[in-house]
């Protein structure tokens, strides 16, 4: 397997700097500072970075999950809410809630969630993810 890579650059101080950010093969780049990470300035962030990874690892872990489990998704389209709190450690990723939709001809409603359930257990970025912050999971089927 590839190693992957993704660069960053900051100048100045915490509060007044700023950087930018690029995967290592440029399909994603973006500024971020510190009105992008704590407040609602323009610009991205690295929690929104982790959203995206974790978003694209699961659609992708479940679209397999339910291919190999003989229904041939249409589309999975997922969105991953991550919630960065003040812990006594300092600020850190408590929560990532991945919100799912999937349109999957043939499936019943139990074989989805169960489905999804596992898809979200075994993503490589789960299984990163999970020994620090809790992942919930709502799946819907269209």
């Amino acid at each position: 397997m590839p190693i992957r890579t993704a660069t960053a650059r900051w100048q100045g101080n915490l509060t007044e700097g700023s950087g930018t950010i690029k995967t290592g093969k440029g399909g994603i780049q973006g500024n971020y500072s510190f009105k992008s990470r704590f407040e609602e300035g323009e610009g991205t962030n690295p929690e929104e970075l982790i959203g995206a990874a974790h978003a694209g690892c699961f659609s992708m872990a479940f679209s397999k999950a339910l291919s190999d489990a003989g229904f041939t998704p249409t589309s999975v389209d997922t969105v991953a809410k991550v919630h960065m709190d003040k812990t006594d450690a300092g600020f850190s990723v408590t929560r990532i809630d991945l919100e799912t939709q999937g349109d999957v001809p043939g499936v019943d409603e139990s074989t989805f969630h169960k489905i999804a359930e596992d898809a979200k257990a075994n993503c490589p970025i789960s299984r990163l993810l999970s020994p620090g912050a809790e992942i919930t999971l709502s799946a819907k089927l269209a």
